[in-house]
């Protein structure tokens, strides 16, 4: 793995670091639509899927990139059938009994964010497993969205928040949006800059409702198992080319 990219680097081996993205989110979608125009079962798609998580965890330790986070099974996606479901968990243990070991030595911090309620025993050992043998990791974060919604999130902080202020660990006067954000599952991380969703669909399916609030959304035409390091470096380039306003006026404007 190289070292992150100078300033005065450009091209293929990455970005220059003027207005580098901190934070990158990914909805990795099109594993099933990718099998389909195959003629290959949709397991076979998400097998692909994996295999691309894994060159783009790849592709942002290389160039640089502190945070990632993906998502990989949001509560909605409980409502497929039972076979697919299963075969996502099959991947999710695949990928950390394969990779753990390695993404530990690298320094990589993986967190799990969602809901631990409704899994089933082998991936909660797993994510525990995962969690623990990185927690010490300060290198790079990957972050892992897995029965996932962003507004089941933000209700299950909410009530956290509310249970603390009953025991008297907060105060009413204290609840403002920082106070709130330490109760969300991404609380140290700072929110994405970039969002991208790939498979050509143009909506956020419930993910980091709250964190993404200006995250620059970059829509890619290009199915998640065929999504690689120039797709990541195309990305950066076009939230390179914006112009971030948190709501305020553009440079310039009078």
């Amino acid at each position: 793995m190289t070292s992150a990219p100078s300033p005065a680097q450009t091209g293929d081996s990455g970005p220059t670091m003027d207005k580098f993205p901190d934070h990158i989110a990914i909805i990795m979608d099109g594993n099933g639509r990718w099998a389909n125009g195959r003629g290959l079962p949709r397991a076979v798609g998400h097998e692909r899927g994996v295999e691309a998580l894994r060159r783009t965890v790849e592709a942002a330790q290389d160039i640089g990139l502190k945070n990632l986070t993906v998502y990989s099974f949001s509560t909605e996606n409980w409502r497929r059938p039972v076979s697919e479901v299963n075969a996502l968990f099959g991947l999710l243990k695949a990928y950390v009994k394969r990779d753990l070991n390695r993404l530990a030595q690298e320094g990589v911090k993986i967190r799990i964010l969602g809901t631990r309620e409704g899994l089933p025993e082998d991936i909660l050992e797993l994510v525990k497993r995962a969690e623990e043998r990185t927690a010490e990791n300060q290198k790079f974060n990957l972050c892992i969205a897995f029965n996932y919604g962003g507004r089941e999130e933000i209700l299950r902080a909410a009530k956290a928040m509310a249970r603390a202020a009953e025991n008297g660990d907060i105060s009413s006067s204290a609840v403002d949006e920082a106070a709130f954000e330490q109760f969300l599952d991404t609380r140290g991380i700072p929110d994405p800059d970039i969002l991208i969703r790939t498979s050509g669909e143009y909506r956020l399916s419930n993910f980091l409702i709250w964190q993404a609030a200006y995250a620059e959304l970059v829509f890619m035409d290009v199915l998640w198992p065929d999504f690689g390091k120039h797709h990541l470096l195309e990305a950066i380039e076009i939230y390179r080319k914006r112009e971030r306003r948190f709501g305020g006026l553009a440079s310039g404007a009078a």
